[in-house]
């Protein structure tokens, strides 16, 4: 048998090189040597003192004060991959905003690391002095300023230098490439234990597992969770900043609603009118903040039974019941959270009407016992309490059962109309302090400075047979955004029209 005859072929291009196939950028020193020349002084950025820097600095110390002698790690993260080679815009995680006060698609990349010092010598007296590791804009005669996708001013636009941080943060700042020795000195035993907010970055977390692993740590007394727990608990007390922020957000999402109002007409003549909808606020929000908070839910009709449609694809048909849930965030990342549930032609029918009627009282039960010194389950448990009377009323629960039997713990039949709970904690997250500890969440304590949701609702599916025909393909939904204040509650998002009546006169007033 003859041997197979062989041809000379090509060097193999590597699978992850050939990306960049399409491109025809220059390479020859001529143009290297003209596209870094004959460049003006670069004009001053002007960036000034961020107003929540006075602000961060009282966040840091309190994390410092509850994890003394570690060194903690917060990534902004990374930018994130939509398809291919495109990446979606870049937000900074939560933690790290909160810690910083950089907002919008500030700082891919960057670290915030509190290295920990002898107690009280840090920044304002704190245990930790704090850096934050940036890679700064790169000068006109470095290839980075017109080649580099990811950070070159050709590509990205001018970058902060490392002062410019510094005077926006009022944190130093130092050039990324230094981080990981700064992460690895005095690492090991006896010496200082790294602990990193993890899902945030996975490079950071690669990088700092590497140095416990060289530095011999005993893995097992590691816990990143200590961190992203209190990175977590801090935020369930918003400071002065953070509530004017929130009330900025709300009043910016208030003015998204009346936009769709205004929209609704064209809405229902589009094949699409949820998507009518949901552009009209989105663009709204991207207009007069950073962005949305979190997907536009824009559910008409049966829709609205879906907790969380973000499809938006379905038409806005008269007769319908529109559920908009959407939230503005704002530049400094802080989001609203509210829901309205809209009838599309302006008025509610009867059953609409007697529906909206059992969730606004939900609500507003809700409300009454959401003060000071009260639990977080408590504004649930006055929520369901309204809902299984109304539902007892109406004759839905099974047969036998009373309200009061679907409210112990071995019943719960009510909550076949709605499955999720009244209130979240709201701020940077849309669902925000996620990672608190139940005692401190659910089973927390009310305080002055807790900002969270109450947004009960009734769901009845098209094919629900438990109800009668009239109440099929209804869902709705009354969320507004609730501060905890010294002696009750503040609703931030009053001035959208909660009452049927205020609703339907409202919704007259924009057309």
């Amino acid at each position: 048998m003859s041997e197979p005859t062989t041809t000379s072929q090509p060097d193999e291009q590597e699978t992850a090189d050939r990306g960049a196939n399409r491109s025809h950028r220059p390479a020859s020193t001529a143009f290297k040597n003209f596209v870094m020349s004959q460049w003006a002084p670069r004009a001053e950025l002007g960036l000034t003192a961020s107003a929540a820097a006075p602000y961060t600095v009282v966040r840091r110390a309190a994390l410092s004060e509850r994890l003394p002698g570690m060194r903690l790690v917060i990534p902004a993260g990374s930018l994130k991959t939509r398809s291919n080679d495109t990446d979606y815009r870049f937000r900074p995680h939560s933690a790290f905003a909160h810690l910083t006060g950089l907002g919008t698609d500030q700082e891919p990349d960057a670290v915030l690391v509190l290295h920990p010092v002898e107690d009280g010598a840090g920044d304002d007296g704190a245990n930790h002095h704090a850096v934050l590791y940036v890679r700064p804009l790169a000068p006109r005669d470095n290839e980075e300023f017109y080649a580099d996708a990811r950070y070159g001013e050709f590509w990205v636009g001018a970058r902060p230098s490392l002062a410019d941080v510094e005077a926006v943060t009022g944190i130093e700042a130092r050039h990324i490439d230094d981080l990981g020795d700064a992460l690895a000195k005095d690492v090991g035993d006896g010496g200082v234990r790294l602990l990193v907010v993890t899902g945030a970055d996975d490079a950071i977390e690669s990088l700092v597992e590497e140095l416990r692993m060289e530095a011999g740590e005993d893995l097992d007394t590691l816990s990143d969770d200590a961190l992203v727990e209190a990175t977590s608990e801090l935020r369930l007390i918003k400071d002065e900043y953070e509530i004017e922020q929130m009330r900025e957000a709300v009043a910016r999402t208030i003015e998204g609603f009346e936009a769709v109002v205004r929209a609704l007409p064209a809405a229902k003549e589009h094949h699409r009118g949820e998507r009518v909808v949901e552009t009209t606020f989105d663009g709204h929000a991207r207009l007069e903040g950073n962005a949305v908070g979190y997907e536009t839910i824009a559910a008409s009709g049966e829709h609205a039974t879906t907790l969380h449609w973000i499809r938006n694809d379905g038409e806005v048909r008269s007769g319908d019941v529109l559920l908009l849930d959407g939230g503005v965030e704002v530049d400094t990342l802080y989001t609203a959270d509210i829901t309205r549930s809209l009838p599309v032609d302006g008025e509610y029918t009867d059953v609409q009407r007697k529906i909206y009627q059992a969730v606004l009282d939900a609500a507003d039960a809700a409300f009454a016992v959401a003060k000071p010194g009260a639990k977080f389950r408590d504004v649930h448990a006055a929520a369901m309490k309204v809902i299984a009377a109304r539902l007892e009323e109406w004759g839905f629960l099974p047969d036998g059962v009373t309200a009061a039997d679907a409210l112990a713990d071995d019943g719960q039949q009510h909550r076949r109309w709605m499955v999720h709970g009244t209130s979240h904690h709201l701020g940077l997250d849309v669902h925000d302090c996620a990672q608190a500890r139940r005692e401190l969440y659910l089973d927390g304590v009310l305080e002055p400075g807790m900002v969270f949701t109450i947004e009960p609702g009734l769901y009845f599916k098209a094919d629900d047979l438990a109800v009668p025909q009239e109440f099929r393909g209804i869902g709705v939904r009354i969320e507004d955004d609730v501060l905890i204040t010294a002696d009750g509650n503040e609703n931030l998002s009053a001035a959208l029209p909660r009452r049927v009546e205020d609703v339907e006169s409202w919704m007259a007033s924009l057309r």
